[in-house]
């Protein structure tokens, strides 16, 4: 046998006739293709959808930016000793985290703030208040996939540091409703639920529910509308709360009217007094119309310690939009010096489902954004071809290059048409000759020549 028999098909003669075999481990040589889908719970995104991104992401910028705030950002990759806290939060046994080779702990972040309290922690005092800072970051959670809920996602933050009152909150609701506003969404599609954690407090308070138990019962009445009353009513007593204060919490979270939470707490409650407070810069803002008090929004993370808000789709067909609140003592809980804060994260996945539900993607962002096609009708005219394609990319117009020989004209417009293209620059060698090129408008179907060097 062949020493390259195990591999290359064999001819052998028969009868006068010429037969081909084929070795069957030739097909086993080849290498199997690797699997193309990213891994579950991830995403790719090619051209088309990298278009949505950035657009997405601009209307993120372009917000928090109006209102004053400092973008910056952290890596991926933290200490995991960053989010693992003891409160029984659901995040923290969502962690993608593990032993790195030097020894050390670590994880992908789930989510931004932990990174930004660290980033703060690290400016100490040479940071001047009231500090504004935004990010969009991607964050990673092993989770159970749903509508809208990935293992991987990016989230936008603001966060403020330094304004102990609410006008810090009500600035944030501002830029969250202006942000909607942007992208077409009203206060019928969206509305923002308001709420505190010292509502809670004081119920706990009242029947005298250890302070230390009170972030582990914010963690399960978060679940009130995710599980039924009995599991809850399950965990809290699990947590060593008796049944009288387990009445008292539940019926509490079912209060749907500041007035009605005054009733219950006194008109000098802290909780009272904030969120009246809260709904008076609403009316001053304009966005009154998208809050909605609900008591029983306490939101699932330990370090919330005043005002909460989450945001929902009026149609109830999804999860939170977005959420956020007060957490004045994770500073603290990270080992330095607590200091007022408050901010909200946004995730892109909710958004984007929203947005696609109520057809608000721009048509725009189907094609791509050139503004000119350079196209030489010959190989002749290539060099002049790349001189006025560079010429036109210095004055700030995107230009795409035709780069192969022989492509025709039906090819060159149909690929202007592909990639958004305002313009069609085409070098004809009549055109050339007389000294000019010619420019076809895409929107009009205009053309028109024009001297090389008068090309904006």
């Amino acid at each position: 046998q062949s020493p390259r028999g195990s591999r290359f098909a064999c001819a052998a003669s028969e009868g006068g006739r010429s037969v081909t075999t084929v070795d069957p481990n030739a097909k086993k040589a080849r290498k199997q293709m690797i699997d193309l889908q990213p891994p579950k719970g991830t995403r790719d995104f090619p051209p088309e959808e990298m278009r949505v991104r950035n657009w997405l992401f601009g209307h993120f910028r372009d917000v928090a930016r109006s209102f004053g705030f400092d973008e910056f950002d952290a890596p991926v990759l933290e200490s995991e000793e960053l989010y693992v806290r003891k409160a029984g939060e659901e995040i923290t046994q969502q962690l993608y985290n593990f032993v790195d080779k030097g020894d050390r702990r670590v994880a992908l972040r789930p989510e931004l703030t932990p990174s930004f309290a660290r980033l703060i922690l690290q400016q100490g005092k040479s940071l001047a208040l009231p500090a504004k800072w935004f990010a969009v970051g991607q964050c990673w959670r092993y989770e159970r996939m749903t509508r809208g809920r990935r293992r991987e996602h990016y989230q936008w933050n603001m966060d403020i540091v330094g304004v102990e009152g609410v006008e810090a909150e009500a600035e944030l609701l501002a830029a969250i409703t202006t942000f909607f506003k942007r992208l077409g969404i009203t206060a019928d599609d969206v509305g923002i639920k308001v709420s505190s954690r010292k509502v809670l407090q004081a119920v706990l308070e009242r029947f005298g529910v250890p302070p230390e138990n009170f972030a582990p019962v914010c963690v399960v009445v978060d679940k009130i509308e995710k599980l039924p009353r009995e599991k809850i009513v399950e965990e809290l007593a699990s947590l060593g709360v008796e049944s009288s204060a387990i009445d008292g919490i539940l019926s509490a979270m079912e209060l749907k009217t500041v007035e009605d939470l005054e009733t219950l707490l006194g008109a000098d409650a802290d909780a009272v007094r904030d969120l009246r407070t809260l709904f008076s810069y609403a009316e001053a803002y304009g966005y009154a119309d998208w809050l909605v008090f609900d008591a029983s929004v306490v939101r699932g993370l330990s370090y919330y310690t005043g005002v909460v808000f989450e945001g929902f789709d009026r149609a109830g067909e999804l999860r939170a939009i977005c959420g956020g609140g007060r957490y004045d003592k994770l500073l603290g809980a990270l080992g330095g010096e607590d200091r007022p804060m408050v901010g909200f994260g946004f995730g892109d996945a909710v958004i984007m489902e929203l947005v696609n539900d109520k057809g608000l993607l721009p048509e725009s962002l189907k094609n791509g954004s050139v503004d000119d096609l350079v196209y030489p009708m010959s190989d002749a005219l290539r060099l002049p071809a790349m001189a006025i394609a560079n010429r036109l990319r210095a004055s700030g117009r995107s230009v795409d290059l035709v780069l192969e020989e022989g492509k025709k004209p039906k090819w060159a417009f149909k690929h202007a048409e592909r990639s958004g293209a305002e313009r069609v620059v085409l070098l004809g060698e009549k055109e050339w000759e007389a000294g000019n090129v010619r420019v076809k408008n895409l929107a009009t179907r205009e053309e028109t020549d024009v001297k090389p060097e008068d090309l904006c």
